[in-house]
């Protein structure tokens, strides 16, 4: 079993938490959940069993690890997650209203969109962290509050993910 990759993210005023961690060769898939507050936004599962029989399996794994977690990182950045996150819809079309109806139900009021800064760019790294995941039968790992929060100078996501995985500029 590899280590697991955890990060901390502030997008848009709010953090994000992304945790990617393998199962091991008895459940060989790997699983990267992005979390806003406690709620799981996304989830990415990959399985590796067509794979276990080769010799640099670990390699290969860790490899696997790393694209999946950046992936997460990048689809972030790139604000496919900011309806779920925000609650604010995607840009269209305005629609004629039709006309009211006598006993009609009028429509519950949209709820208050979030102040979102514009520059998508504004992504820091609160902090990184690479945990070693605990066999199944391990006790139940701390709860967050627990855990003390690491505060590094913030980074672009971008100058994270290439010092993340040692491609530093």
């Amino acid at each position: 079993m590899l280590l697991g990759y955890n990060h901390n993210i502030n997008y848009k005023g709010s953090v994000f938490h992304i945790q990617t961690e393998d199962s091991g060769v008895r459940n060989p898939h790997i699983i990267t959940l992005l979390y806003r507050e406690g709620v799981i936004l996304c989830s990415q599962k990959t399985s590796y069993a067509d794979i276990l029989r080769i010799d640099n399996l670990e390699a290969v794994v860790e490899d696997l690890m790393k694209e999946q977690h950046k992936e997460m990182l990048r689809r972030l950045k790139s604000g496919e997650f900011d309806n779920k996150a925000f609650g604010t819809p995607q840009q269209t079309e305005a629609k004629p209203q039709e006309p009211k109806q006598e006993n009609s139900v009028p429509p519950p009021p949209a709820p208050p969109a979030a102040t979102i800064a514009e520059d998508i760019n504004g992504i820091e790294l609160l902090f990184q962290e690479a945990v070693q995941t605990a066999p199944p039968s391990a006790a139940e790992p701390p709860k967050a509050a627990e855990i003390p929060a690491k505060k590094q100078d913030a980074v672009s996501l971008d100058d994270a993910i290439l010092n993340f995985f040692g491609a530093s500029k």
